[in-house]
């Protein structure tokens, strides 16, 4: 169950070895064998697999994986925001995609939610807890996932540069307390949930266009979102 990819195993390899995260892993097991959680057991790390510490550019902060199923499919996939193809797209999603529109001055209509193109181009797509019991959002806020993404996040500050953190809601921007702002872009605004968008707090943030003038002023290839 543990990370696979090997620029991450480098780069947490002390963490993996802390009592906590001994303790989390346990945890961990216990749930997923006795309640049904999500994502996938072997899906719980893939925003890891799926973007290399080496070449990372962007983090996306989420609060939990997704904890509903479709047609019997769970959600989730590990990554942030990002449901398989063939499920629908969630609001918070559509409303992302909205903006990128609107920033791009673009008609696109996206058939599918799977933001992995995204990973693999650099943009690490991180829930604050990698796990969730079904149909009980947040569930997991009493294990030590917290204790975990908020290393992973610093490692990110100390360890790189030129790095955007895009923070969308007060939860995400919590979690930014552990970023260099001296080394790093960090973009907050509100969340992309219905809720907070229709309020006025997530459109029109440029959040996509911003990333991409920061990467290209570094001299770092831009995200085709």
């Amino acid at each position: 169950m543990f990370i696979q990819d090997i620029s991450w195993q480098k780069s947490l390899s002390e963490e993996f070895l802390k009592p906590y995260f001994l303790e989390l892993m346990y945890q961990v097991d216990q749930e997923y064998s006795i309640n049904t959680c999500f994502p996938r057991k072997e899906l719980i790390f893939n925003a890891f697999e799926k973007c290399s510490f080496q070449d990372l550019k962007v983090v996306i902060i989420g609060q939990d994986p997704y904890h509903g199923e479709v047609n019997g499919k769970c959600e989730a996939n590990g990554l942030c925001f990002s449901v398989d193809d063939g499920i629908p797209i969630p609001p918070s999603l559509r409303n992302i995609f909205t903006e990128i529109n609107s920033e791009y001055d673009r008609i696109f209509v996206p058939t599918s939610g799977n933001l992995e193109y995204w990973a693999k181009q650099g943009v690490l797509l991180l829930n604050a807890s990698l796990s969730v019991r079904k149909d009980n959002a947040n569930s997991h806020k009493h294990l030590k996932w917290n204790v975990f993404t908020d290393a992973v996040i610093k490692k990110i500050s100390d360890k790189k540069e030129n790095v955007v953190f895009l923070l969308w809601g007060a939860f995400a921007q919590k979690k930014g307390s552990k970023i260099d702002r001296t080394k790093h872009l960090i973009l907050e605004s509100g969340h992309p949930s219905p809720l907070s968008a229709n309020r006025g707090y997530w459109f029109g943030n440029k959040h996509f266009i911003k990333t991409n003038d920061y990467l290209k002023s570094k001299g770092i290839t831009e995200i085709e979102w």
